[in-house]
């Protein structure tokens, strides 16, 4: 017996084992280059694993959640971030019988296109290239997927499945969706990914909200007693307060975030499970043609969710510390692009290659992408210390 056999075989068996409504990697619709099938991995097992061992993903490690990578070793960073979105997807996945290997390898894979210093990186580069066809990161992601890596020797990017790809676009323009072939479709025709992009979107916001609440705790700039004026946040910190009278106030925080995480995760199930009987989904192809996302919160929860996240962006997105570490990025950000665009000479000898083969093509257009696409895949350290050393004051 082969091993081809036998993984052909096992994932038979797995695949009847998903919803009727789930992903199967055996029904993809393929990736843009055609390559033979791997002999030990299914295909959206191959896209997670070529996620993981992208140069885009070891980045992750020094990018910005909230807190920029130097204030504190403890504070999660966009690689910490994208584990904990891949762990509650899966969880989530695993549930509601769809495909694993899928949800993770888009949980792992959201973020890579993100710049240094979270959104401030993100919003100071957009202005940067408001004259040029504008940043957005989600966008970015797939650019890094489909040309920027080079790892491969017979392709740019990675050469991900449509389906990963798909999960990635998590919003779109109706101008970028006109540009995007098969997979700007959904956008044109207001129509939904699958269900693993769909769950997967709301895990990373369960994730950010979370540990956005824990690092703004542990920083200091938020406190225990302006939470509790949050409904959701105050239901379970009287849970555990009642349960557990003599805990100490760090525990008893990381208690309550885990329980808020747990009420969630609840809700999304029961409100998703409840929209696919109510919509009698039997397949890919219904949850795809809602108009609709299936995978939803509960009005409840979702309005006590929205109030935790109106609060953390009033008393820490927008405090006064975050604001000028945000203000001080954005200067690093918009005075690097600057110089570059200006004095494309100061780019590394790669980039400036191609920064004079772009702007040949496609003008200052072309110039600005590549200057963008070089920012965009810089740590906050490279970030910092390319700014020292271009001298730019």
């Amino acid at each position: 017996m082969t091993i081809t056999h036998d993984l052909d075989k096992e994932l038979r068996l797995h695949e009847q084992s998903l919803a009727s409504y789930a992903a199967r990697s055996s029904e993809s619709q393929g990736r843009a280059l055609a390559e033979g099938e791997c002999e030990t991995r299914s295909e959206f097992q191959r896209d997670r694993d070529r996620v993981i061992h992208s140069k885009a993903f070891r980045r992750l490690e020094y990018k910005t959640q909230v807190f920029i990578n130097h204030e504190g070793d403890l504070y999660r960073t966009r690689l910490t971030h994208s584990i904990e979105v891949a762990q509650i997807a899966r969880s989530i996945s695993r549930a509601l019988r769809l495909n694993e290997d899928l949800t993770e390898a888009i949980a792992l894979a959201h973020d890579l296109g993100h710049t240094a210093f979270g959104h401030a990186g993100q919003d100071a580069l957009n202005r940067c290239m408001r004259d040029y066809g504008g940043f957005e990161h989600n966008l970015q992601s797939l650019r890094v997927v489909d040309t920027l890596e080079e790892k491969y020797a017979d392709f740019d990017g990675l050469n991900l499945t449509f389906e990963t790809r798909e999960g990635i676009l998590k919003h779109c323009s109706i101008k970028n969706a006109r540009n995007m072939g098969a997979l700007g479709q959904r956008f044109i025709q207001r129509t939904q990914p699958g269900l693993e992009a769909q769950l997967t979107n709301i895990a990373d916001e369960i994730a950010y909200n979370n540990h956005d609440v824990d690092d703004g705790l542990r920083s200091g700039l938020i406190t225990i007693e302006q939470l509790r004026q949050v409904e959701i946040f105050e239901y379970q910190y009287q849970q555990v307060a009642t349960r557990y009278s003599k805990l100490h106030p760090k525990r008893q925080s990381n208690e309550v975030i885990r329980r808020i995480i747990n009420q969630l995760i609840k809700d999304l199930l029961k409100t998703t499970c409840s929209n696919l009987t109510e919509n009698n989904i039997r397949s890919v192809a219904d949850v795809k043609a809602m108009k609709t996302p299936l995978a939803a919160f509960s009005d409840d929860i979702k309005i006590k969710n929205a109030a935790l996240k109106s609060f953390l962006h009033k008393n820490l997105y927008q405090h006064e510390r975050v604001q000028e570490m945000s203000a001080n990025a954005q200067k690093v950000i918009t005075e690097l692009f600057e110089t570059f665009f200006d004095q494309p000479d100061r780019l590394p000898e790669k980039h400036r290659q191609l920064a004079q083969r772009m702007r040949q093509q496609a003008g200052e257009n072309g110039l600005a992408r590549v200057v963008a696409d070089y920012i965009a895949g810089m740590t906050d350290r490279y970030a910092i210390s390319q700014h020292e050393q271009l001298r730019i004051n």
